[in-house]
């Protein structure tokens, strides 16, 4: 008696197998084809520009023997199922296995499934729902796979010949440098701006703590005090005046439970709520999506699929949520409604949010299964899906204006009346309560002037990207999609083109080199909005509404003759081998100044005999305030540039923008160049002049 065929289902990794396998039985075999099995070839760009941009796929070194196997399975298979993740690269990969697995011409033999999250409803129904290969997903994958790689082929070696070797573009990539870059300039080129805060510590009578007012300004209208001198004159006018309560108003603030969250959310409140980085963020939410062995319970997948863009939630996560608040808090927690937030046409927006397969799976009941990454993780998102199901937070707020004379100064306060979502999360915006007022105040309670707070500020420029938010301004402007992300800030990362310090993003000399290029000789390349629009191009492929051939024939002749404009007109940047005047002191040569992949250093010429090196410093002709030693130009151990002494560690003076070879005219003090300004290094000085053509 013959025995009888298995059906063949095919994931792409292979730590689904096993709980797959538990879910579906003894009836089907369950095999894992490790990510693409074919791609574009890496020795040339592998696209037939002349027929029809038709790209040259092949299979993967190193994958062959895993093709042997699936081959061999899916012969004897009595149905094979793909069941690749459900988003367009994991189409992709479905529609490649179909034809390295020889199944076109067996259409009855093969179906494509789809299913959001490790679980065994989840994947029993899903095999209730065959469906065949979205085409449509497929192309809008194979466009971004192709205009990628013509970007990167066509462009990279201009980089190789005018910069240096083993330098890359990218059509993400790119912009996300330049998004850096401008951010960069725009802090290097800010320019502070005085102004004063006044604020009153008034005795209430009968109250043992005083309450702190803020100036607000004068005859009702708002005053923003600039200087020194202005403080002074409003503080010359209250001389004397008596502090009277003219208006106290309570009201009452709702602030709304969050949405849960979808990938480029969960990759910034990761970021900055555990230090996560976008590519150790995905990481570690892949492993909770594919499955933790839980001892007993077998190999569970804890949170749905990853890669989205939705904040839907399905019906029955929604109904066991809320019986989940219900029972432990209470009905007074469930949200009365819950808001949908803005989902887009996108092709991820088919899946749900990220939220907890089961939320039974406490990260308390789960904790002994998980490494500290993963549990930090897994709370975050259980938190956060279980507040976005809770009623909102309600604050008291108290304002309350204050008239001294014609000036006037106000203090506003806030009491939480009910936490809500706030009892399961809150972020950093979640702060409560940051001033506090006396209960028994009101319109004719007697105050006194205990004393003034003056203080002096300086207006701050925009924060360095951080990770975080990248992908947010990413995201805010089209470029990229959730799954890129990560991706791109990793790529520019490696090669260097950016550094990261205490989470701050910072360009290398390497990076603005690089954009620097890429803005001359490929403006749309890296043109924000361009970059926007493509991205929406390729929705539409994925929506059928737009070829993805005809995309790329439109694309690609730019392209060309850019890159042949640039080839012939941008000019090489030097990195030929200078001579410096420092002498090695092991054979007695002058060393030369070499280029490496962090930026210059110094180098002897009688290499390979003598391999000494040491940090190269480019001097700046200006003296140390402190010691009286050259100000060199330096780079931190990650790469990014700075001005300090050259006796470091001795001395520690250093300073980030470059500093003038004048000094400051008001305070004999060091004056840096911002832009065409130059600005005294002392905040207390404060001097601002103009700069020199010479400078």
């Amino acid at each position: 008696m013959a025995t009888k065929k298995k059906k063949l289902l095919i994931v792409e990794s292979p730590t689904k197998v096993k709980a797959i396998k538990k879910f579906l039985g003894n009836g089907y075999e369950v095999a894992a084809s490790n990510g693409h099995v074919r791609d574009l070839p890496r020795s040339q760009m592998g696209i037939d520009v002349d027929h029809g941009f038709e790209p040259k796929y092949i299979t993967i070194r190193g994958k062959g023997d895993v093709l042997a196997s699936l081959r061999k399975a899916a012969k004897n298979a009595e149905h094979i199922y793909l069941a690749t993740d459900p988003d367009r690269e994991g189409e992709a990969i479905s529609w490649h296995l179909m034809t390295a697995l020889k199944l076109e011409d067996a259409k009855d033999r093969f179906s494509r499934v789809t299913f959001n999250e490790i679980t065994q409803s989840a994947v029993k129904e899903a095999m209730k729902h065959p469906r065949d290969i979205d085409m449509n997903l497929v192309d809008a994958q194979q466009a971004r796979r192709v205009l990628d790689r013509m970007v990167g082929y066509e462009i990279s070696p201009l980089l190789w010949d005018k910069i240096k070797r083993g330098l890359s573009a990218g059509r993400v990539q790119s912009v996300a440098l330049r998004i850096i870059c401008d951010r960069e300039d725009e802090i290097n080129s800010f320019i502070p701006q005085e102004y004063w805060t006044l604020d009153a510590a008034l005795k209430v009578k009968g109250e043992k703590k005083p309450i702190v007012a803020r100036y607000y300004g004068k005859n009702g209208k708002k005053v923003d005090i600039a200087s020194k001198d202005e403080l002074n004159a409003i503080l010359k006018e209250l001389e004397g005046k008596k502090f009277k309560i003219s208006e106290i108003k309570k009201g009452e603030r709702v602030k709304k439970a969050p949405l849960p969250f979808t990938t480029s959310t969960l990759q910034q409140e990761a970021s900055k709520a555990l230090n996560f980085s976008t590519q150790k963020t995905m990481r570690t939410a892949q492993q909770l999506y594919e499955g933790i062995d839980m001892g007993k319970a077998g190999t569970v997948g804890l949170i749905t699929y990853l890669r989205t863009d939705s904040t839907r939630v399905s019906e029955e996560a929604q109904a066991a949520a809320q019986k989940y608040i219900v029972d432990a808090f209470g009905e007074e927690y469930l949200a009365e409604k819950i808001a949908g937030g803005k989902n887009t046409a996108k092709i991820q927006d088919a899946h749900e949010a990220i939220r907890p397969t089961d939320v039974n799976n406490t990260p308390v009941a789960v904790k002994e299964f998980l490494s500290r990454d993963q549990f930090r993780l897994y709370q975050l998102i259980w938190r956060r899906f279980m507040a976005s199901r809770m009623a909102a937070a309600k604050y008291e707020t108290t304002s309350v204006k204050i008239d001294a004379g014609e000036h006037r100064f106000t203090v506003a306060a806030s009491r939480t009346v009910f936490d809500g979502f706030m009892n399961v999360y809150t972020d950093e915006d979640d702060q409560i309560e940051k001033n506090t007022l006396a209960k028994r105040i009101d319109e004719n309670s007697e105050l006194v002037l205990e004393e003034f707070e003056e203080k002096q500020h300086f207006t701050q420029p925009a924060p360095h990207y951080t990770e975080a938010s990248l992908v947010h301004d990413l995201e805010a402007l089209g470029i990229g999609r959730p799954s890129t992300y990560a991706p791109t800030i990793t790529t520019i990362l490696a090669r260097h083109y950016i550094t990261k310090e205490n989470r701050n993003l910072y360009v290398t000399e390497l990076g603005e080199a690089v954009n620097r290029m890429m803005n001359d000789a490929f403006p749309q390349i890296v043109d924000v909005t361009f970059t926007s629009t493509m991205e929406t191009l390729l929705d539409g492929v994925a929506e059928g509404s737009v070829k993805w051939k005809t995309i790329v024939e439109n694309f690609y002749p730019d392209l060309q003759s850019a890159v042949e404009k640039a080839g012939k007109e941008i000019a090489k940047v030097e990195i030929q081998d200078e001579v410096s005047d420092v002498v090695c002191e092991n054979c007695g040569r002058n060393m030369v100044i070499k280029y490496g992949p962090h930026g210059k250093f110094l180098a002897c010429p009688g290499f390979p005999e003598c391999r000494n090196t040491k940090p190269y410093y480019e001097k700046t002709g200006v003296m140390c305030p402190k010691c009286g030693k050259d100000i060199v130009l330096k780079r931190t151990r990650k790469g990014r540039l700075y001005y300090g002494c050259i006796d470091n560690p001795d001395c520690d003076f250093m300073v980030w923008q470059k500093p003038s070879v004048k000094p400051c005219p008001r305070c004999g003090g060091l004056m840096l160049i911002k832009n065409n300004k130059l600005v005294c290094n002392d905040p207390e000085c404060g001097y601002i002049g103009d700069k020199d053509t010479d400078e």
